[in-house]
Formats: C-alpha cells, structure tokens, sequence
C-alpha cells in the first residue's frame, strides 16, 4: 500500500473505533476483511499508527488545536512517528488513496504546533478530565508525567520458566532479539518494544517457547506474583485466574510442591490454562470450573495463600491497550470496585489462620486499590495489613500503608498495585 492508503485506512479503523466503540483488535478485523490486498506490513504499519493516536489523543489535539482524528492522524506521523512534512503532504494529497490534501491551517498547526506545557494535567497526561481526582490522589504534581508514561509503548517482558530452564539458556535462546534482563525479578528478560510502525517481535515462533522455557508476562505482574512470597510446598488459590499467566509464574515458584488452584468466574478464560501448565511442566495445577457446582467447597478455610488478580479499570496497562482508557466510565469503575469487594470477601473464606491473601490490581487508581483494602480490613477485622516489599529495590515503590505501586514512570513496568493481607492466627 501507498502511503496515503496506509493513512486513510488508519482514519477509517479509528472512526470505527470512536463511533462504534470498537476494541483495536475488532476493528482492525473488520477493516482487513475488506482490504485483502493488505500485505502484513501494510496492517503492521496501520495498527501501530492506530495504537500510538490512541495512546496520546487529547496530547494530539491540543497541539494542533483540532480534536478530529485526520488531526490527530497527521500529528502522529510527523511529530512522534519523524514524518517531513513534505511525505506527510504527499501521501494526504495522493488523489487515488490518499485522505485529502493538507489544509493550510494543518500545515501551520504541524509546523507550530500549540506547546503541551500551557495544557492542563489531563491533557498533557493523556486521560480523561474525570479521572483528575484519582490520578491527583495517586501521583500528585507528577500526575501529568504519569500520565504521559501510560501513553508510551511498552516492551515485551519475559519470565523465564525455571521448571524447565535457567535465565542464561533463556538469554541465549533469544539473543536473536537482543534480550536484556530488566532488573527487579531474577527470572525476567526484556525485549524493546519495536518501531511504532513495526511488527512485534515473535517470541512465540522460537523452539524454545514452544518447549515451555518462558512466558510473556509483564515485568509488573512477575513481581505481584512474587509477592505471595514462599509458596513452596504450600495450597494456594489462584481465585481470579484468567488466562493463568500469574498462575503459572506462582507454580514455577513452587516447583511442583504443594497444590495449586486455578478458577476464575467466568470459566471461558480459563480455557488456555491446563495447555500452559503442561507446556511449562506444571503437575500440581488444579483447575477448578464454574460450570461445576460449588467447585471450591472443599478448599474453605484451607489455603496458605490466596492470590486476587482482582477484576478492574485497566488503567495500569494503557500502553498495551489504550483503546481502554477512552471506553472507561465512572459507571463502569463503580461495578468494578464492587467485584473488587467481592472478590476480597471471597478470598477471606478460604484463607486458613495464619494465611495471607494477596490482592493485585493493574490499575493505578486508588479507588480500586487502598481504598478497597481498607474497606475489606474495616469488615474483616481478622486480617491484617503486612508488608509487600520483599527486597531492597522495591523499596521505592512502596506506599505509606505498605503496599505496592508500580508505574511504567517510576518502575518501567505496567501499573501494578500489590498488598499483602495477613489472618490473624
């Protein structure tokens, strides 16, 4: 494709994301059923200029002082993606594929454009102007730098699967990649993210995937799994399972000692999990299905450890999907703070005296993390607050409760929230 086929076709996904409140991965479908001629360059180069205007849509209209996705369409190529201005003409102008020619007030507005230092925190974070309080209580004057890291692209972590290998055969696999370990967990390797226009890199095509050395998993959600602490030998509950990414790294912990469960309330996302487990060589993995009746009746009262991957906004992992942060609501953050509290009055039934319970969230909103710790401790007067931190170099992530906030500013990482709840014996 031309270019300015490449830059319609990304207005056409983009409005189809805005009028039909589309997720990318839907209307990128939907636009390629249509455009069979596309070669998967074409669709890697539309799909990452898609992402990178979502990613920063209020920053994008602001500096060219118009709201319209053409905008921020052109603004995307010739400030973040280096586009020259004279390509970035061409290709509108094209008269077959192209959008049509720059306007005179484009071409001003790209050649000068408005400085985001006059825009308000939420713009110049990229966020909704209702999530101003919450990022404000979250981050304070930094709220807007927050913000604007959220709206980066993000890398491809690694967890390196130690029931099948070590981290220097994993390195060695992938040095075709250029690997690099990231800091903070011993097992985690990281590759940087591609160029915007770029296919990611496939990691999961190498032998060594496929024979279960490693996993995709954010370096964030290695370190809330590690957060359950010794798990070895012990009953643990994996209550909101998923897809068992956090499953499997808590199984590589135990190293097929002790028992582990896997449910989730909605059994279609668990249907991956028993796969996984026997690609990576897990053979104390438990999974446990709603379709069954009163599928963990027998574990109340009986688990060293529950582990609360909670349902939530999302808003820690806006680089991956930033679709999301335009689709949130404060209709749907409620209903997410009430499974929140569910979840935890769940996990309170089957944490043994002396157990703990470990609440995750990937979103950095206090509404949805302290606040619904402290809600829980005020109802469940057994459990206590302990501290998430395990080693010296997530000292400065740590909140003044004690918890656990990481941030892709302040940590690299996607947005993590981690507390540690602790019965009373």
């Amino acid at each position: 494709m031309r270019d300015g086929g490449r830059l319609t076709a990304a207005i056409e996904v983009l409005t189809e994301i805005e009028t039909r409140h589309k997720p990318v991965r839907l209307a990128m479908k939907t636009w390629g059923e249509g455009a069979r001629y596309a070669g998967s360059k074409d669709r890697a180069f539309i799909s990452g200029l898609v992402l990178d205007v979502l990613r920063r849509r209020r920053s994008l209209g602001w500096q060219m002082g118009d709201d319209s996705l053409r905008a921020a369409v052109l603004a995307t190529l010739h400030l973040h993606w280096g586009w020259p201005l004279d390509r970035l003409a061409e290709a509108a102008g094209d008269e077959v594929h192209g959008h049509g020619p720059l306007t005179e007030a484009e071409r001003a507005a790209l050649a000068a454009p408005r400085d985001l230092a006059d825009a308000p925190p939420a713009v110049r974070g990229d966020y909704a102007d209702w999530l101003e309080p919450a990022f404000t209580r979250a981050f304070g004057e930094n709220r807007a730098e927050e913000g604007a890291a959220l709206a980066e692209r993000a890398p491809v972590d690694l967890r390196v699967n130690t029931i099948k290998t070590d981290p220097a055969r994993a390195l060695n696999a992938l040095k075709t990649f250029d690997a690099l370990p990231p800091g903070l967990m011993p097992n985690a390797l990281r590759v940087a993210a591609p160029a915007a226009a770029d296919r990611g890199a496939a990691i999961e095509a190498i032998p060594q995937f496929s024979k279960g050395w490693f996993e995709v998993q954010d370096l964030g959600s290695q370190v809330a799994a590690a957060a359950a602490g010794d798990v070895k030998g012990k009953q643990v509950l994996d209550l909101c399972a998923g897809g068992g990414g956090k499953t499997l790294a808590l199984a590589a912990a135990m190293n097929n000692t002790g028992q582990i469960y896997a449910y989730d309330s909605d059994a279609r996302r668990l249907t991956d999990t028993i796969r996984r487990g026997d690609r990576a060589g897990v053979r104390n993995l438990q999974v446990r299905t709603p379709l069954n009746p009163e599928p963990l009746k027998d574990l109340l009262g009986k688990m060293d450890v529950v582990f609360i991957d909670a349902p939530c906004s999302g808003t820690g992992s806006w680089r991956r999907h930033p679709d999301t942060k335009w689709r949130l609501t404060p209709d749907t953050l409620a209903k997410r703070q009430k499974d929140q509290d569910q979840v935890l009055d769940d996990g309170a039934t089957f944490t043994k005296a002396g157990g703990r319970m470990v609440y995750v969230t990937c979103s950095v909103l206090p509404e949805e993390d302290e606040d619904r710790v402290e809600a829980f401790l005020v109802r469940n007067t057994a459990f206590a607050r302990r501290p998430a931190a395990w080693a010296p170099e997530l000292e400065p992530f740590v909140t003044a409760a004690g918890d656990l906030r990481l941030t892709p500013r302040t940590s690299n990482t996607d947005g993590f929230y981690v507390a540690v709840l602790e019965k009373r014996t």
